[in-house]
Parts: structure tokens; sequence; C-alpha cells
């Protein structure tokens, strides 16, 4: 079955940076696209950035272009975000969801347990 495991998260300051990482299994991982969603405290779900099968092809929320890059290394069935100039209104727990076509289609499900990162001084 798929099992999509996050980790990477923790405490930093404004500014700071942090890679979460997602590992893969039960799935032929470089055939399907991959998503980053977060949840902020009292909020609703929302889509970070999402990737194609291949890798060479990324899109990103408005709130996190030009500070986050999403990337995937198919060799070793895992999946980034590389979170540079954070602010605290990143501040959610952070999911990878797998989607079920090769390029993103909008899926959130199936997602793993989530990984917390918060911003704060």
């Amino acid at each position: 079955q798929v099992q999509l495991v996050e980790s990477g998260g923790g405490l930093v300051q404004p500014g700071g940076s942090l890679r979460l990482s997602c590992a893969a299994s039960g799935f032929t991982f470089r055939s399907y696209a991959m998503a980053w969603v977060r949840q902020a405290p009292g909020k609703g779900l929302e889509w970070v950035s999402d990737i194609n099968g291949g890798g060479s092809n990324t899109h990103y929320a408005d709130s996190v272009k030009g500070r986050f890059t999403i990337s995937r290394d198919n060799a070793k069935n895992t999946l980034y975000l590389q979170m540079n100039s954070l602010k605290p209104e990143d501040t959610a727990v952070y999911y990878c969801a797998k989607d079920s076509h090769e390029y993103y289609s909008g899926s959130r499900t199936p997602r793993g347990q989530g990984t917390q990162v918060t911003v704060s001084s």
C-alpha cells in the first residue's frame, strides 16, 4: 500500500530555512506527480507546490513562489521541499501527497502523517 513519511520539520526563526523530505513506498514513484500541501492552525488544507513524475514541471502557490523549491529524486523515491526566507505565516503542518496521474491533477490524498513547521522568534 501507499506509504508517505514526511520529515525535516521543526522550529525556525523568521528568515531561516528548512528542507522537508517525503519518503515514498508502495507504488512506482516516478510515474506519479507529487505535491506538498499544508494546514495552518484553524485553517483548511492549502496546496503549496507540485511536481510531475519526471521532475521537469513544477508549480507554486503565489505565497511561496521564489522562496520554496520542490524537487524529487526518483532513484531514492523521495520528494523534497526546500524552504527559504521562512515567515511566521508559513507555520503549518506540511504533508506530501500522491497524485493519481503523471502530471498534477489536484489530488490531496493519499498523504502522509505530516511534519510540523513552526516559524517564530
